[in-house]
Order: structure tokens, then sequence, then C-alpha cells
């Protein structure tokens, strides 16, 4: 692949990603709510880097706060399928979902992008 694909690609995987991501924010203080289970654990929309991808995963709010404390992390179904390893590495591995970080341009666009940011 060449270096400018490359780079096409990670922009892109970096973009789609936040754009899940931006939509679980908006969901949270919905699941804030749900306690039907103890701890509760809502759906959340997986944040890999497909664009037809909606598949829920399951977190607590400690969890997904925990994900959401490093901008170039995100949330994925615990599948090698929901990965792009030309972009991102697993850090966190569990039977409910994976964690993964962006690195190279993904993870610049990801840091630009995070909602929860001081820009």
């Amino acid at each position: 692949m060449a270096p400018d694909n490359l780079s096409e690609l990670q922009e892109r995987a970096g973009q789609n990603e936040s754009r899940y991501r931006n939509l679980n924010e908006r969901m949270e203080p919905h699941n804030a709510v749900h306690v039907w289970v103890d701890p509760p654990m809502p759906d959340w929309i997986c944040e890999c880097a497909s664009r037809e991808c909606m598949t829920p995963v399951r977190l607590t709010l400690p969890e997904y706060e925990a994900v959401r404390a490093e901008p170039t992390h995100f949330l994925v179904v615990p599948n090698d399928e929901h990965l792009s390893l030309a972009v991102e590495h697993v850090v966190v591995r569990n039977e409910r979902y994976w964690v993964v970080e962006k690195f190279g341009e993904a993870a610049e666009v990801s840091e630009e992008l995070d909602p929860r940011s001081e820009s």
C-alpha cells in the first residue's frame, strides 16, 4: 500500500470511529438511567472503522468512562473482524468488548475530533 493510501485509510478510520464515539457520547445520559442489572450495563455502539457496523456492545458506565479517558481509545466488539490493524491495536480484551488504540494519522484525527477535548 502506498504511503498516501495508508494516510487516507488512517484519516478515514479516525473519522469513522469518531462518528460512532460521538453517537455514544449522545447516548450516555440515556444509558445512565438504565438500572435493570447490577451493575447497570447499557448498550453502546461498536466504534469500529466500518461505516455499516451498528453492533451493540455492553459496558458499565465506569468502563465506558475509562475508554473515554483517552481520546485515541475506542470500544469495539470482541472480534478480529472489527479491527483495522493498519490504524489501531488492541489495548484491552475481555469477553464483552475490546478497547483499541489508534496510532499515526488516525490518532491525530481522533484527538482533533474528540468531543471531550478542550479545543
